[in-house]
């Protein structure tokens, strides 16, 4: 049997230095439509209720919406959430990074023409740091037996302002 032999880089002939050739990324393939209709409505939009629950809360009371609103909205902020994504997640596969954050989905908003919407989300995503924080503080100070912050109940939500 023949011995393996390691494979040694090329090298330059002038300086001995080792060549590297840059290895590009492979070009995502396309989702076919066969692909897409593999997979029921649901599992590409967000769920009507939660859609319905939204859309109520910045009509009256007395107003009703009809199903076909609310199936439009859903399919627009599907959409809408898909292509903000897809854009960040270009920027962190360039960047190759595995993970989308916050500061990757506003920076696409930017890029993307949504300033007025990053500036405002911006300001939610400090408070939700901050929440966080604090309650990662409180889940220490509770492990420690302090009861100064006690977590929110089932019932009680965070103070955040409506988001319009």
């Amino acid at each position: 049997m023949a011995e393996l032999q390691p494979i040694m880089p090329s090298t330059d002939p002038a300086t001995g230095d080792p060549i590297v050739q840059a290895q590009e990324a492979p070009e995502p393939v396309p989702i076919t439509d066969r692909e897409v209709g593999d997979y029921r409505e649901q599992d590409r939009f967000l769920p009507i209720a939660n859609v319905a629950r939204i859309m109520k809360s910045s009509v009256p009371p007395s107003a009703k919406i009809a199903k076909d609103a609310k199936e439009t909205v859903q399919e627009c902020v599907s959409e809408f959430i898909s292509f903000i994504t897809s854009e960040a997640a270009e920027k962190c596969q360039l960047e190759k990074r595995k993970t989308i954050g916050g500061e990757d989905i506003l920076q696409a908003m930017i890029t993307l023409g949504f300033d007025n919407y990053a500036e405002t989300l911006k300001i939610h995503l400090a408070k939700l740091r901050q929440s966080g924080a604090s309650a990662t503080s409180q889940a220490a100070q509770r492990d420690q037996g302090s009861e100064d912050n006690p977590p929110l109940s089932a019932g009680e939500q965070a103070d955040f302002p409506p988001f319009k």
